[in-house]
């Protein structure tokens, strides 16, 4: 069914960073038709009022981990509501394809996906079919077996990559010439399907703090990889690097900015560092952005315009391992609530417990009793609403993991912690969101269902940032979240008000608008029969979203409508296209 639609009486702003004007659009089989004042309604078409209302392009999330979660969750809220359009998943060098026909190196996949993006192991071993081998049978499977409320976009993941063609030996050693020549043929495989580039990942170590197997690569292979990137145009290459645990970020960016110099690619390195403890090793990250910039060269610094918090729950986290504490991750892995008990009042365990608090990162908030919020309680007995700090002064204990050892055993493993946030570099994020060389919105959206990091964020940007504090104009909000994004990306069909674009499209009067809180809702199956919870929001709500011309949020709640594509550089589809 076609929708006719006339958007009446709005402010246009088209995502360009032009200066916002007063104009109507009309959209007519998904593609904007006509944008200028005084428009007059057609027979058939349905008017839209916005009066006081912004007229935009539809949201663009640069950094989602929904690969698993639209196999059982396709209405991938809160996004409608939020005005995204748009999703590119596929990140930090986790992709779902290729994916080997190995047990073992499927496993590992779906144990990344659980360690380090809380996505639930149960679903992802039993709903999703894992009914393809190279990722451009993954495009066609979910394209047949998935219906979308936006569109889906996702790179090709080096992890998969390499435990593909290497299988368990992807972790231990350098890749052969021959393997070298088998991933590329794969990676050559996603981009002519449609694959958005290269993710790779020089910043994580898994539960068994191994180095994730992207980090075991030399440069003859970043560099044959990124020669496959670079041949196919609109794709891009994106890596992850380490500012936060180790501190190998500024090398890892020297050393792929100069093989991405070498090579040709475009890279978004994620990325420069926006949170105050991260000055000092920042400082040298900061002077390869500039230099890089000088050069002319396309490389963009990846960041995100919220600082990451952390909700800790005792069933499933990394948070514990990644702030330098593998003895409480013992906790968190354990396998059941008896196993998790026993430790918690094991006296050689506590000791070991007390020892490795010591040990975390100085950064990490997690030493600081009084940055620790005892929030939620799965058996009710508390107390909660007090930091670990109040607890321990209320109950007169040494040692604060003893103290969180006890709130545990009392409290069940689904209780919740609330770790304070970082504070943000505000200069910094400002100085970021008006370059040229950057791109924002690295929200983690889809990921950490427990944990709760992203969603809505988008729209944080635009009252934090533009209402609120006028920090920027709304065109360079609108901008930081559509047409730069999806210049960058070569999305050039979409991302702005234009006639002859997709009409990817979404309304809203700012002063309406907010980042609701998040919201527990039981809806994820568990394996067993059951539910189990994850975070979302209550709609922001904008007042219309439409993805390729079909309203998914109107009337102030979802459609239940699903005009998602699954979409990626334009200019490499019509390549693909044109060579078959």
């Amino acid at each position: 069914m076609e929708f006719r639609l006339l958007i009446k009486g709005g402010t246009v702003v088209d995502g360009s960073g032009a200066p916002v004007r007063a104009a109507d659009v009309r959209v007519r089989a998904g593609r904007i038709t006509e944008v200028a004042p005084g428009l007059q309604p057609a027979k058939g078409e349905r008017v839209i009022d916005a009066a006081g209302c912004y007229v935009t392009p539809g949201f663009i999330e640069t950094h989602n981990h929904w690969d698993g979660g639209v196999w059982w969750a396709p209405n991938m809220e809160p996004l409608p509501a939020y005005g995204v359009t748009t999703s590119i998943n596929g990140n930090c060098g986790f992709s779902m394809a290729p994916a080997s026909p190995r047990a073992e190196d499927k496993a590992d996949i779906i144990d990344i996906f659980n360690f380090f993006e809380d996505i639930p192991q149960a679903p992802m071993e039993s709903l999703v079919p894992w009914d393809w081998s190279t990722w451009s049978e993954y495009k066609a499977s979910m394209q047949h077996q998935v219906k979308l409320p936006l569109n889906f976009a996702s790179f090709c993941g080096h992890i998969a990559l390499r435990l593909f063609v290497m299988g368990q030996e992807a972790w231990n050693r350098v890749a052969s010439p021959a393997e070298i020549a088998q991933m590329c043929a794969l990676l050559d495989d996603a981009l002519r399907a449609g694959a958005m580039g290269l993710s790779s990942n020089q910043l994580d170590y898994d539960r068994h703090e191994r180095p994730l197997p992207s980090q075991r690569a030399d440069d003859a292979e970043y560099k044959a990889l990124f020669e496959v990137v670079a041949r196919h145009e609109g794709a891009t290459v994106q890596v992850i690097v380490d500012h936060f645990m180790r501190m190998t970020g500024p090398d890892q960016t020297e050393r792929m900015g100069r093989i991405a110099k070498e090579t040709g690619v475009r890279l978004q390195w994620a990325g420069l560092p926006t949170l105050k403890f991260q000055a000092k090793v920042g400082e040298r990250s900061a002077v390869l952005h500039q230099q890089f910039k000088d050069e002319g060269l396309p490389f963009v610094t990846g960041f995100h315009h919220v600082s990451p918090t952390s909700v800790i729950n005792f069933k499933r986290s990394l948070v514990f391992a990644q702030n330098g504490n593998p003895v409480w991750q013992e906790v968190i892995d354990a396998d059941g609530w008896e196993k998790k008990a026993a430790m918690l009042s094991d006296p050689a365990w506590l000791e070991r417990a007390r020892e490795g608090w010591k040990n975390q990162y100085p950064h990490s908030y997690l030493h600081k009793p009084e940055t620790l919020t005892l929030r939620e309680s799965e058996t009710g007995y508390g107390p909660v609403g007090i930091t670990l700090a109040d607890y321990i002064a209320q109950n007169g204990f040494d040692h604060p993991s003893d103290a969180l050892a006890e709130w545990v055993l009392n409290n069940g493993a689904e209780s919740v912690v609330h770790k304070k946030s970082w504070e943000r570099d505000d200069d910094l994020l400002v100085q970021l969101l008006k370059d040229p060389n950057s791109v924002g919105n690295i929200s983690d959206a889809g990921a950490h269902g427990k944990m709760f990091c992203g969603a809505g964020d988008n729209v944080y940007l635009l009252t934090d940032f533009v209402r609120d504090r006028g920090v920027l104009t709304i065109e360079e909000g609108v901008h930081n979240l559509t047409g730069k994004l999806a210049g960058f990306f070569g999305l050039h069909d979409r991302g702005l008000i234009e006639v002859g674009k997709v009409a990817d499209i979404t309304v809203f009067n700012l002063a309406e608008i907010e980042r609701r809180p998040e919201e527990k809702i039981w809806d994820v199956w568990d394996g067993e029969g059951g539910r189990t919870y994850r975070y979302t929001r209550a709609a922001a709500p904008m007042r219309l979203t439409l993805v390729n011309g079909v309203p998914t949020f109107d009337n102030g709640a979802f459609t239940g409508r699903f005009p998602g594509a699954f979409i990626g550089p334009e200019h490499t589809v019509a390549q693909a296209a044109a060579a078959e």
